[in-house]
């Protein structure tokens, strides 16, 4: 694309904006790197004519959301929970798109009312649920185009049994006797990748949606293309501008991206402190006052969180792990150029995606406060307290109410 990207200043050293937290552990999103990766979205923008919505899964902090909603057309949602946290953060101005395959009956008149565009997961579900939403979003489905990309059926939305889209062998027999013409159907939504570099994916699904089903891809008003791809790692963003721009010349329609990871995971770091060192086994332990289940994805996948400053060369092998009961609250084995001491600050970063979000008080361990930080300047916007711990397990009011009076 022609342009240079700034890369966001992350310090990591005695006399940094690290040692002026107040307490740890500490989610920390460096806004200006948020920026830095929505000026990518709004060139994107600016040449194809495609819209961006941001996937508010990835991270729905309420500052980060005001931080990102005027740089967007819009907010992915999949679920009435976010739908109505994007609507009262932005005051209702938000074009909210949702797709998930749990839709609730009785969430649907809410959801209408919220979204701009809901599109259905199954054939199923478009065939029972639109009225409920009639006149108000448009209709959408998700599709299933059957292309696999990735090895690891973990990370893959078109594996086979996939939940996520009617197969398109499915919509395409639907296509052809009539019925999926007559369910008001206005658009596509599809998302087929995870953490891709490439978009060579993305341009064989639009081929291949384009062979299967060339009439209806002229009778659609739009298309959601969905996220999963790692925009600031493409080297081959002409390919994704030409498939956008093959379907709005081709389809006359409207394009959407929705990315989530590829707005807020390099902008997010964890910073956590050692409480304790020891040796097992010819190992040295160092215990970190937080735990994975702060970063849940490194438990799921098993994966290995990048360490700031780390040198693999360096000479002092150590195992960080957490300090909950669960065996498996490993960080990995790193290298540093002494042994950590108790109350160094060590930091993980680029884990802002699925994070926050998916954090547990296991063991009864405190969540991370929340932080941002622009240049230098650091602030505090979120701390979390025994008493929201407390309420998370206690009786709740109106069921004792009912209770009480016999219901």
């Amino acid at each position: 694309m022609g342009t240079s990207w700034k890369s966001a200043s992350v310090h990591c050293g005695s006399d940094s904006w690290i040692d002026s937290l107040p307490s740890t552990p500490a989610f920390v999103f460096d806004k200006d790197r948020i920026n830095a990766n929505l000026a990518r979205f709004k060139q994107i923008r600016s040449i194809s004519g495609c819209h961006v919505l941001y996937s508010i899964k990835a991270c729905p902090a309420e500052a980060l959301l005001r931080e990102i909603a005027n740089q967007v057309d819009g907010f992915s949602v999949s679920s009435l929970f976010e739908a109505r946290l994007a609507n009262e953060v932005t005051n209702g101005t938000a074009k909210l798109h949702t797709t998930t395959p749990g839709f609730r009956r009785e969430e649907m008149s809410e959801l209408g009312t919220l979204c701009e565009t809901v599109s259905f997961n199954s054939l199923n579900q478009l065939q029972r649920l639109p009225f409920l939403i009639a006149g108000r979003a448009n209709i959408g489905l998700r599709v299933n185009p059957q292309l696999s990309f990735l090895e690891d059926r973990r990370y893959d939305p078109c594996c086979h049994y996939s939940k996520l889209g009617a197969p398109l062998s499915e919509v395409v027999e639907s296509w052809s006797n009539g019925s999926l013409l007559r369910s008001g159907l206005s658009g596509l939504h599809l998302h087929t990748n995870f953490g891709a570099t490439s978009f060579a994916p993305l341009e064989s699904t639009v081929n291949h949606l384009e062979a299967q089903l060339p009439e209806l891809m002229k009778q659609i008003d739009w298309i959601n293309l969905g996220g999963g791809y790692l925009f600031q790692k493409a080297n081959d963003l002409d390919r994704l501008l030409a498939t956008l721009q093959q379907i709005r010349d081709g389809w006359q329609a409207e394009v959407y991206l929705e990315p989530g990871s590829s707005i807020v995971d390099d902008a997010g770091m964890l910073v956590t402190t050692v409480i304790d060192r020891f040796e097992s086994d010819g190992k040295s332990i160092a215990v970190l006052d937080t735990s994975v289940n702060h970063l849940p994805e490194v438990f799921e996948y098993q994966t290995k969180p990048r360490l700031h400053g780390e040198n693999q060369q360096a000479p002092v092998a150590m195992t960080l792990v957490g300090s909950t009961c669960l065996s498996g609250d490993l960080f990995g084995d790193y290298r540093f150029d002494r042994p950590l001491q108790i109350n160094d600050r060590i930091m993980f970063h680029q884990v802002g995606a699925y994070s926050l979000v998916k954090a547990s008080r296991f063991n009864g361990l405190n969540l991370p406060s929340l932080c941002y930080l622009q240049g230098n300047r650091l602030t505090h916007v979120r701390r979390y307290h025994y008493e929201e711990y407390r309420q998370q397990w206690c009786e709740d009011d109106s069921e004792q109410q009912r209770q009480r009076v016999g219901l």
